[in-house]
């Protein structure tokens, strides 16, 4: 009974979406420049608009967090040559770093490694455009402030005005 109780006390806190501090520090997975990298290339694929960024919301922190701790080792060598091609490719195409290309520039590459015929670019791309869209999506904010989530939907109202035409005249 004590462990039903304490699991619906904690409930709430599995169920909201996670944020920053919830994640806690960074995994290790990567060095401080590739995190760095990998926050821009997840900021080109959801950017900042009306409504904060993935690299605002701290997505690239989870991606690192998801790979480390839920993916196979492989996914983690993966996420790191990714990020070696992605660099890579921009100082081909552009003689510049990814982080000092334009966005049209960071799209134009990141274009190029979906459509790469190398399996290790095309599997990061996904990888890190599949892990952006759910980091962002399930974030906090997103959680509270855009689908506006209910823990428990449908909650009884039960004072509230009703216009008097919507109630059915009888004769």
């Amino acid at each position: 009974m004590a462990v039903t109780v304490g699991g619906f006390i904690s409930l709430p806190a599995w169920a909201n979406g996670w944020n920053a501090n919830t994640i806690g520090s960074s995994s290790g997975l990567l060095s401080a420049p590739q995190d760095e990298l990998l926050a821009i290339v997840v900021d080109t694929i959801i950017p900042e608009t009306d409504t904060p960024g993935a690299k605002a919301l701290g997505v690239h922190s989870f991606l690192q967090k998801v790979v480390a701790d839920c993916y196979e080792p492989k996914a983690a060598e993966t996420l790191k040559q990714g990020l070696a091609a992605t660099e890579a490719m921009a100082r081909q195409t552009y003689s510049r770093s990814f982080g000092e290309c334009d966005t049209p520039q960071r799209i134009d590459v990141l274009k190029r490694l979906n459509q790469s015929a190398e399996q290790t670019q095309t599997d990061f791309y996904k990888l890190v455009k599949a892990l952006t869209i759910r980091g962002y999506t399930s974030s906090e904010y997103v959680m509270t402030n855009l689908t506006k989530y209910e823990m428990v939907p449908g909650r009884y109202h039960g004072c509230v005005p009703v216009p008097a035409k919507a109630i059915p005249q009888t004769k």
